[in-house]
């Protein structure tokens, strides 16, 4: 359907319902990242697994209903799977949708069939709760749902339509809400993305404080030393320009050379300076997972602006960059230590975005009203890609090429704003256009 044809609000509507939407599939997604080295042993299983249930249930013990070709296509569904890692590089984006795909076959919609067919045998009955519990071990929460309901849905449909006459069996209703509270109680119980965030932050709270422990020290010696030599620089230099007009045996240093130290030991300093900042920043980012535990206070906006941008350690031309508009100062309660940060990762973001745009600036506006006050924090660089945005605030999401804070690898900065928004009882949205802008919108509720 082209698009000239949807009315305008059907546009505003769509556009909103997307980002909502590929949130919602976050989860599903990292959850394969996590399944990948699991994936080829149990396709292996399943590729035994089918054919030979067919003989256990049609020769050793039989049952009232065995269908062998449906047995080979969930075979053979998992045969790509099992060879995933020779799939061609153009394919391999595939795979997590083939996963789900062979997944929904061969658990709900296989399981369900045969339990239909088979009258409610107790055998079937078993495998039936079999298959739950390894859709509970296999699938995050969304995808859990989905499966279990679109899965007996499209079962029973087969089963109508394959089936004459058809049987209901009263125990039928029973049995869907026995399967009904295994999928509940898995969907609140699964807790593998909980643990695996949670040994995330474990990892990267330890492996910043071990950074930083091992850098501060040298980054001190640094500055130290830059400070100390820029106190005697500036006499040896003049007294190798009168050694040499003199005529004295020295050994010669071109003029470009004496020219580039001009400057350098503050530049040494200065970066110093920039790193313990991003060292400051990293730790405040790993720590900040459950709130913070200061009292919250009234604090002033501009001011947190102000403190932000004479702490931030700008690299030369930088801080020229930043326009402010402070005149609308309004009240937030909770920690201006906080909202400092929040504005450091901002700044940081911006700047390595707008590197490649010679004329990009960074425009900082407040907003205030009746019942919430807005920072508006806009770039003119490089902006966000679409795929990129709606992932931005989660946790750990990292990009190849990702103007956030997943062209570092973390994927923790964004995620820590987001937090102390919230913290704050505010939000933080995004909205972007890849090469035109990106902007930030701070919302705090009134005092």
């Amino acid at each position: 359907m082209s698009t000239s044809r949807i009315p305008p609000w059907g546009i505003r509507k769509l556009a909103s319902i997307r980002p909502l939407l590929a949130q919602s599939f976050v989860p599903a997604a990292r959850n394969l990242q996590y399944m990948s080295r699991r994936m080829r042993p149990f396709a292996l299983i399943a590729i035994v697994g089918f054919p030979l249930y067919f003989y256990i249930w049609h020769s050793l013990f039989p049952q009232p209903y065995e269908n062998l070709p449906l047995r080979l296509v969930g075979s053979a569904l998992f045969i790509p799977i099992l060879f995933s890692n020779r799939w061609p590089a153009r394919t391999r984006q595939f795979l997590p949708y083939y996963w789900y795909a062979t997944i929904f076959y061969s658990l709900p919609f296989f399981f369900t069939f045969m339990l239909l067919k088979n009258n409610g045998s107790n055998v079937w009955i078993e495998s039936a709760l079999i298959a739950a519990f390894v859709m509970v071990l296999l699938l995050d929460w969304l995808m859990l749902l989905l499966n279990f309901v679109i899965g007996i849905g499209v079962a029973c449909v087969a089963y109508w339509l394959t089936t004459d006459p058809v049987v209901l069996h009263a125990t039928y209703p029973a049995h869907l809400a026995i399967f009904s509270f295994a999928v509940a109680i898995g969907v609140v119980a699964n807790y593998d993305m909980d643990r695996i965030r949670i040994e995330q932050e474990r990892a990267m709270l330890a492996t910043a404080s071990s950074v930083a422990h091992e850098l501060r020290t040298p980054l001190l010696a640094i500055r130290a030393g830059a400070s100390g030599l820029g106190r005697y620089l500036p006499s040896l230099l003049e007294t190798y320009s009168i050694a040499q007009g003199s005529s004295l045996d020295v050994p010669k240093i071109r003029l470009v050379h004496l020219q580039s130290m001009d400057g350098v030991l503050s530049r040494i300093e200065q970066e110093a300076i920039h790193s313990n900042a991003i060292i400051d920043m990293l730790l405040a980012n790993a720590r900040f997972t459950d709130g913070y535990s200061h009292a919250s206070t009234a604090c002033s906006i501009a001011q947190s602006v102000r403190t932000a941008l004479e702490r931030y350690p700008f690299r030369e031309g930088e801080r020229q960059k930043v326009l402010t508009d402070l005149a609308t100062d309004f009240s937030f309660q909770g920690s201006e230590m906080l909202m400092v940060h929040v504005l450091f990762n901002l700044l940081k973001n911006a700047l390595r975005g707008m590197a490649s745009v010679e004329s990009a600036l960074i425009s900082i506006r407040l907003v205030s009203g009746p019942r919430s006050s807005q920072l508006l924090f806009r770039d003119t660089g490089a902006g966000i890609s679409p795929d990129v945005l709606p992932h931005i605030f989660t946790r750990f999401y990292t990009s190849p090429a990702g103007v956030d804070d997943a062209s570092i690898g973390t994927g923790i900065g964004l995620a820590f704003c987001r937090e102390v928004m919230r913290a704050m009882n505010g939000t933080i949205d995004c909205k972007s256009v890849e090469g035109m802008f990106t902007e930030f919108t701070l919302t705090f509720p009134r005092p």
